[in-house]
């Protein structure tokens, strides 16, 4: 798979016509997000300059509502290194996405936005693309998730969604993901044999529950042994069941 390069621009801060600059991204002032969805693994030679792009996107965008997350998929597992952050429920959810995009094919790496758009995740132009187009679009519903509590390995909440239309018909999934801001592996086998991996925005755990037809409801998702709750925040979004648009995103940290 070939690899990409992206150009990225001056930073700074700037107000333009009801629209701002953090960083490089252009956000207008519309409440858009995005949602992006890496699916890698440590032992694809092509996923170390998505990966790097997932980390550039995570500290660039950290100011504006782009959730990033890396789904580390099991398929590598039998080419002589062993993801250890690997889960085969991850390889489902890029499954699924196949089907709701109708793809004749899996591959790493690929990056999903908001549910709708798919491409090579080390194509930097398409990153930004996709993640202005969310940032763009004026949303209504919004999603957040109150009274958190972590307790012997397990972080309850509640969650309530406003702006969804009482005839809207949608079958939605709320999306919750423990995600390990940053990490780093020492891979001895495979094809990145040898190498140091610097990875981002790692999912380490991931739940799933139908959405309550009042648009409230509560929660609960196990935390990751070993992981010092400083080093990780929850993504929560909600997604369609039909077709797999994303309506509505939040971060939260325990």
């Amino acid at each position: 798979m070939q690899n990409y390069k992206r150009f990225v621009l001056g930073t700074g801060l700037a107000l333009v016509a009801g629209a701002f600059f953090v960083g490089w991204r252009w956000h207008p002032a519309q409440g858009g997000f995005a949602v992006v969805e890496l699916f890698t693994s440590e032992g694809c030679s092509s996923c170390p300059p998505a990966e790097a792009l997932m980390a550039q996107t995570q500290q660039e965008d950290k100011d504006l509502p782009v959730y990033c997350l890396a789904f580390h998929v099991d398929y590598w597992d039998h080419q002589g290194w062993k993801d250890v952050y690997s889960n085969a429920a991850y390889t489902d959810r890029q499954r699924q996405y196949s089907r709701w995009l109708r793809l004749n094919e899996m591959y790493t790496p690929q990056a999903v936005v908001n549910g709708t758009t798919e491409f090579v995740g080390s194509n930097g132009d398409e990153m930004t693309r996709a993640i202005q187009t969310g940032l763009g679009q004026k949303e209504t519903v919004s999603l957040t998730l109150t009274g958190l509590r972590l307790n012997a390995g397990r972080l309850d909440w509640q969650y309530k969604i406003d702006g969804l239309p009482a005839a809207a018909g949608l079958r939605l999934t709320l999306v919750t993901a423990v995600v390990e801001k940053n990490a780093v592996t020492q891979v001895k086998g495979g094809e990145n044999s040898g190498r140091t991996l610097s990875q981002a925005q790692i999912v380490r755990n991931l739940g799933m529950q139908v959405v309550g037809a009042d648009g409230s409801g509560s929660g609960h998702i196990d935390w990751p042994a070993g992981l010092r709750v400083g080093d990780g925040e929850v993504i929560a979004f909600l997604q369609d069941q039909d077709n797999g648009k994303i309506i509505a995103a939040t971060r939260v940290k325990p």
